[in-house]
């Protein structure tokens, strides 16, 4: 079992396992819940938990609906809510003398690799004191452009730059389905998924729970990042009690199986972006040549999306507009613009002032 061979783990727990449809807070459900956390720790596991319900439990407070809710209201609900959280989290750990601590993450936290590297370093010195990190986005700073938006992709990225070896999403579906289980009574829970194709990406749901922002797709796009990152991934139902000790014991749910990666944790980590901030189309013959492990070249560059900054993540896309790879840029994009189809020698003559030969270093990109 995937769980039991794991040594730290990140859980993921959906909003609407905390607060009923009534807008009822599952305070019993969260003792149970934080049994299996006790028996983790007990069994010297690391754990990480990524919690959703600080927007739904600050309006419970203050008796508004979500749904009617704009950005800049829901930052400052975010921020009400947020300490219902934790004092939520807190009440009900220390009943089995769990110690939480709480970081909040932006985006821009995991895509800036300094960023994520002190991120990484908080999670060990909190595992080194004896504490459970509750990880959520700090939805009360960010913007739209600089947000997740769901806590699936979250989860995923924390188990990525923390080195976790499985992530599990706990949510109000059992996992991934040939069909729409709400309605089809003969839908069929795909137990194992190795890759993600269109088969499987056809099995999308697209439904929504009332307080979640996630589905279905941003779960997959999660268990993309797992599976590259090397770490095991599973969609299970945390309605019930003791959801975690039923995935040991049922093994009711879809697991995600990593890829074999030989990638560092910083290529680990370029490929993950969660944000590329533009797009990089080349010909052939740069295609063959990144494939023999060259770097990309202004030469090889036919055109260019978007607007972005020297160090930014971009995708390289082939002449079909097919993602190849991904890397960080040595320049801005509208340096690129002006020095695109050019040979590297004329770069310097072009921009006026010496720089780089190339826009992506090998050591810079990783293939899809």
């Amino acid at each position: 079992m995937y769980i039991n061979n794991s040594k730290q783990i990140v859980i993921k727990i959906g909003s609407s396992l905390l607060i009923d449809d009534k807008k009822n807070i599952r305070k019993k459900w969260l003792f149970e819940f934080a049994k299996d956390i006790e028996q983790l720790i007990k069994s010297k596991k690391k754990v990480i938990i990524v919690s959703s319900g600080a927007i739904a439990l600050g309006c419970k407070k203050l008796n508004i609906n979500k749904k009617n809710l704009k950005l800049d209201k829901s930052q400052a609900v975010a921020s009400i809510g947020q300490i219902e959280l934790m004092n939520l989290f807190k009440e009900i750990f220390k009943r089995k003398k769990l110690n939480l601590s709480q970081i909040l993450l932006t985006l821009e936290d995991t895509e800036i690799r300094r960023r994520a590297i002190n991120a990484k370093r908080t999670l060990d010195n909190l595992f080194d004191l004896g504490f459970i990190p509750l990880v959520n986005e700090n939805d009360s700073i960010a913007t739209s452009e600089i947000k997740y938006g769901d806590n699936d992709r979250l989860a995923s990225r924390v188990a990525q730059i923390s080195g976790s070896d499985c992530l599990i999403l706990l949510s109000d579906v059992d996992g991934l389905f040939d069909k729409n289980p709400k309605l089809n009574k003969n839908a069929k829970l795909i137990s194992n998924v190795k890759k993600i194709n269109n088969r499987i990406e056809k099995y999308i749901s697209k439904n929504i729970s009332e307080h979640g922002t996630g589905g279905m797709k941003t779960k997959i796009e999660a268990a993309k990042i797992c599976q590259i990152s090397g770490c095991y991934m599973a969609i299970a139902n945390g309605l019930i009690d003791r959801p975690l000790k039923h995935i040991i014991s049922k093994n009711y749910c879809t697991w995600f199986l990593p890829k074999i990666s030989k990638l560092d944790a910083r290529k680990k980590w370029i490929i993950s972006s969660i944000s590329p901030k533009g797009e990089l189309i080349i010909d052939d013959g740069a295609i063959q040549a990144l494939k023999k492990g060259k770097s990309l070249l202004a030469t090889g560059i036919k055109n260019i999306n978007g607007k972005f900054s020297k160090g930014d993540h971009v995708k390289i896309l082939d002449k079909n507009m097919k993602e190849y790879a991904r890397g960080l840029s040595s320049f801005n994009s509208d340096e690129i613009f002006r020095i695109k189809g050019q040979h590297s020698s004329k770069i310097n003559e072009i921009l006026g002032y010496v720089s780089k030969s190339e826009v992506i270093h090998k050591d810079d990109m990783v293939e899809i």
